[in-house]
């Protein structure tokens, strides 16, 4: 979705394991932020769970904060690391991953 998404993206690969079931990578995503215009590089570990050859589950794990005031600026560094800013990131982000799975044209999309 991210790499799918208006602007440019840098991703870099730093560390990945996996095996038929599980796997994991740690990478550094480098782009602007579309709703603020601010720069962000984010650190992020992920971790994830194949069945049939097919990522099932997938979770990112990275700092919030760090994100939040890169991404949102004075208020990011302010309110970041509110549960209620944290949770309005979330919504808006689940939402946005729903229309992209739903698109018949993303990669992720219906079959």
């Amino acid at each position: 979705m991210l790499t799918d998404g208006p602007g440019e993206i840098d991703v870099e690969l730093l560390e990945r394991d996996a095996d038929d079931t599980s796997g994991s990578a740690h990478w550094l995503a480098k782009y602007t932020f579309s709703e603020t215009g601010r720069p962000v590089v984010n650190d992020i570990h992920a971790t994830f769970t194949f069945r049939d050859g097919l990522i099932v589950e997938h979770h990112d794990d990275f700092n919030f904060y760090a994100w939040s005031r890169q991404a949102l600026g004075p208020t990011g560094l302010l309110l970041g690391w509110t549960p209620i800013v944290r949770a309005a990131v979330r919504k808006k982000a689940a939402g946005l991953l729903d229309k992209y799975t739903s698109s018949p044209t993303s990669p992720g999309g219906p079959r």
